[in-house]
């Protein structure tokens, strides 16, 4: 008989005196190395069936530049897609999707140029 197995995630977040983060780490146990590894950005959704709702955790650090947030944001939007199509077989989210973050990430370029 297989005994339960079971792995863990732990994030580890350093905060400023204002409650900013400074530092975001993560790891998942059990990983043979034990390192935290250093990130600039976590944005998890839990669901809630109880309350059936979407728990967000969104995190950034000071450090983290907007064209590394555009860049994680959209590649969030994708791979959600692709988890929700493989998960459904949904035809249609894949396609519509990409469609949508390539016109979202035209417009935020443009956006990000007249900022300058």
């Amino acid at each position: 008989m297989q005994k339960d197995k079971k792995s863990e995630i732990i994030f580890k977040v350093e905060l400023d005196d204002k409650n900013i983060p400074e530092k975001i780490s993560w790891n998942t146990f059990p990983d043979e190395q034990n390192e935290f590894k250093d990130t600039k950005s976590v944005m998890l959704s839990i669901w809630d069936a109880k309350e059936n709702n979407t728990l967000r955790l969104d995190l950034w650090t000071k450090e983290m530049r907007v064209d590394e947030m555009r860049t994680h944001f959209l590649q969030t939007l994708v791979t959600s897609a692709e988890s929700f199509h493989k998960a459904t077989g949904n035809p249609y989210v894949m396609a519509d999707m990409k469609e949508f973050c390539e016109k979202l990430a035209q417009k935020t370029n443009e956006w990000e140029k007249n900022q300058m």
